[in-house]
């Protein structure tokens, strides 16, 4: 808008600096040179520049990297993570890629379902040109056999982190890593396709002695990991989740010989009390997570509770098949004294089991309690009178009310973060009381409840009836589900109709619809 540019020698002449010598003014630009063209960044040594990039986000590190061809050798040569679009027209390209980022230490390869992923060749150019490769995550390469994991295997030896999912490479590309990378020690597996029923089975190798964690999900046969699980020497974490088989034994042999294991995740197993007494042998155990394991009960929970008196993180779900109840809470509650988090889904705890944690757990920080018709205020009122180190608090599908809320004002000291959804008999009322008067607590709650009692008179399908979760945080609706936008807009529509027929708005609009349309009528 009339003003002109200024250029680089302008910006110069105005930011030179000017001295008084006795009654005369000097311009120091009389006495210093000043060029436009000079680049100051050549003074800074590579190494503090590429400092300085690891501070960026990627988007910005691209931006930088079209400075100059410095800027873009040294953004390449400082880069050590890199996440790669692994479909097959990239191949070409892969050699090029990795000349320019040839430090790299920690490697993704991603390709979705709708693609076809690179093959054996590409993964060897890789691995002959990465060499120094410490993490590498492959999701989705389904071109990928037993060859190219050999490969990789025999260049990358110094591998500590392998995660992959959704691959069709068998036994043998794993048993080749395994013998071949002497210093892994993480190994997540997920959908591997290529392990059968009549599968070789799967052994620890030369990685026995380094691997600490192990993850299995989804394996169709997840029996072929039983003598890599047996035979890690050191092993620390064990997670098992939705893998056929019998775990029973595998636990057995594991409870008899590994004092290391420091955590264990059996999710929709074949588990029961016998895997529990088993588990109950490795005296180590901090943290535990037992979900939908319908053959666990509370025997195999008190053994546990017996034994792993360092037990700091317990999650239990239950199934609502209630096996596990008062009785193994309550051993938990007199023998794991470090206990800091506590997780109950689908249990039927109640006041008895809570008292006893309230009142022992005296660390207790983290208590949640889902899906439980059992707990009500009681054992609300309990937990805010003898839980004085809780933190955080969630309740979600229990049978309390406004007076189970009202406890916690006056109890609970160190409570930062209560979050209550599903809970009919709570209020929002009361829950705005418990802001107020607790200033520094953050309150989440979910009012999908109160928006189901005045939909009731308006409406004729509601949140609930149409298969949606609504949960209204602060006047916020948030669908949880992801399912079809068509879906979720018509329900939503339908329960805000019903919403506001409930508070007499819908009427007037509808009569004052039909006055309009009889005054237009009469001037016709």
């Amino acid at each position: 808008m009339g003003q002109t540019t200024s250029t680089v020698n302008d910006g110069a002449r105005l930011l030179h600096p000017v001295a008084v010598s006795g009654e005369k003014w000097v311009n120091l630009a009389d006495e210093i040179e000043i060029s436009g063209d000079r680049d100051y960044t050549k003074e800074i040594p590579d190494e503090c520049l590429a400092s300085v990039f690891h501070f960026l986000a990627g988007s910005d590190r691209r931006h930088c990297s079209l400075v100059s061809k410095r800027w873009l050798r040294v953004e390449g040569q400082s880069r050590y993570r890199l996440s790669i679009n692994a479909k097959a027209e990239i191949v070409s390209w892969i050699p090029s890629i990795f000349e320019r980022f040839d430090s790299v230490t920690k490697l993704a390869l991603r390709c979705d379902r709708k693609s076809i992923s690179l093959n054996d060749d590409a993964l060897m150019i890789i691995a002959v040109r990465c060499r120094n490769i410490t993490r590498l995550k492959l999701r989705g390469c389904r071109e990928i056999t037993d060859l190219g994991m050999a490969a990789l295997a025999q260049n990358c030896k110094s591998l500590k982190k392998l995660s992959c999912g959704s691959c069709t490479f068998g036994a043998k590309g794993m048993n080749a890593v395994l013998d071949h990378c002497t210093t892994l020690e993480e190994l997540s597996i997920k959908r591997l396709r290529g392990i059968f029923e009549a599968a070789e089975l799967i052994s620890a190798g030369a990685a026995s002695s380094s691997l600490k964690s192990i993850c299995l999900k989804d394996l169709v046969n997840g029996q072929s990991f039983e003598p890599l699980v047996i035979g890690c020497e050191n092993l620390k974490t064990l997670r098992i989740s939705r893998c056929s088989g019998d775990w029973d034994r595998v636990l057995q042999t594991i409870g008899n010989g590994k004092r290391s294991l420091v955590e264990i995740h059996l999710e929709k197993l074949q588990v029961s009390d016998v895997g529990l007494l088993a588990i109950s042998k490795c005296l180590n155990v901090e943290i535990l997570h037992i979900v939908k394991t319908p053959e666990c009960s509370n025997l195999g929970l008190v053994s546990v509770a017996q034994s792993c008196k360092q037990l700091r993180k317990l999650h239990i779900d239950g199934w609502r098949i209630n096996r596990i109840g008062d009785e193994g809470l309550i051993a938990i509650a007199e023998h794991c004294l470090n206990l800091q988090e506590l997780v109950l889904i689908g249990v039927n705890a109640t006041h008895l089991s809570l008292m006893a944690i309230a009142a022992n757990c005296r660390k207790l920080e983290r208590l949640a309690l889902c899906g439980s018709v059992s707990i009500g205020d009681s054992e609300i009122a309990c937990i805010a009178a003898k839980c004085v180190a809780l933190k955080k608090l969630c309740i979600k599908g229990c049978a309390i009310s406004n007076v189970g809320i009202e406890a916690l004002a006056w109890g609970c000291p160190n409570l930062v973060k209560v979050k209550v959804k599903k809970c009919k008999g709570v209020s929002s009322r009361v829950m705005d009381w418990l802001q107020e008067r607790k200033a520094s607590l953050i309150v989440n709650f979910d009012t999908a409840c109160e928006m189901e009692l005045l939909d009731a008179s308006g409406s004729d399908v509601g949140g609930q009836e149409s298969g949606m979760d609504f949960s209204m945080m602060r006047e916020q609706v948030v669908i949880p589900d992801g399912r079809a936008n068509s879906t979720w807009r018509l329900a939503l529509s339908r329960a805000k109709l019903g919403f506001f027929a409930s508070r007499n708005l819908v009427p007037c609009t509808f009569s004052r619809r039909s006055n309009d349309e009889s005054s237009s009528s009469s001037n016709c």
